[in-house]
């Protein structure tokens, strides 16, 4: 394979799923009328591949700064098949879910009024802050995980560390932040 066939691969793959979000989020897909049962169960999972991502990132780059690549390459591997998982659960969880969970929102009408507003003080500014990073963060490090991951693999050493300068801490921060998104937004979960 070229390079010219993964970078087009690497933007179609980022443009579909950056799209797939964007229209879920909008609502422009509609889910299903009956939210399945297991639904409510799936921000507590993608929090825990989240933080099991996590735990494997440091743990591959313990093992390369250890020189041995082969643990962590497979570290890798099996890091981005969780992360693939994740992305397909967060996008069920957005097509079947029928409202936005709204930080604040204590009577879960979708709207936080001046009194939910005051409940949640301070640490609503916060929230949103990391939510914001986290959102921008995930959106602009898939092509960089996609690209870094594929170097790995055709062991273009030189090119994949350059690339996982940045992938390495964007995708640590957005794994990190991840979990403590879901912490602080499970209190306002209506199912």
């Amino acid at each position: 394979m070229n390079d010219k066939f993964i970078f087009r691969f690497v933007a179609a793959v980022s443009v579909f799923v950056f799209a797939v979000v964007v229209l879920l989020n909008r609502k422009v897909i509609p889910g299903p009328d009956v939210i399945p049962a297991f639904t409510p169960f799936l921000p507590k999972l993608n929090a825990i591949i989240n933080g099991t991502c996590t735990v494997l990132l440091l743990v591959s780059l313990y093992f390369i700064k250890q020189g041995n690549i082969t643990v962590h390459k497979r570290i890798n591997i099996l890091t981005f098949c969780l992360s693939s998982i994740f992305l397909v659960s967060y996008i069920l969880f957005h097509y079947l879910m029928k409202k936005d969970i709204v930080y604040g929102d204590l009577d879960g009408d979708g709207k936080v009024s001046a009194i939910e507003a005051a409940a949640a003080g301070s640490l609503r500014p916060i929230y949103l802050t990391i939510l914001i990073s986290h959102i921008i963060l995930a959106a602009g490090v898939l092509p960089l995980i996609l690209l870094s991951f594929y170097r790995g693999l055709q062991m273009q050493v030189a090119k994949h560390k350059k690339l996982v300068r940045w992938t390495f801490p964007i995708w640590l921060y957005v794994t990190i932040t991840g979990v403590i998104v879901y912490l602080m937004i499970s209190p306002y979960y209506r199912f």
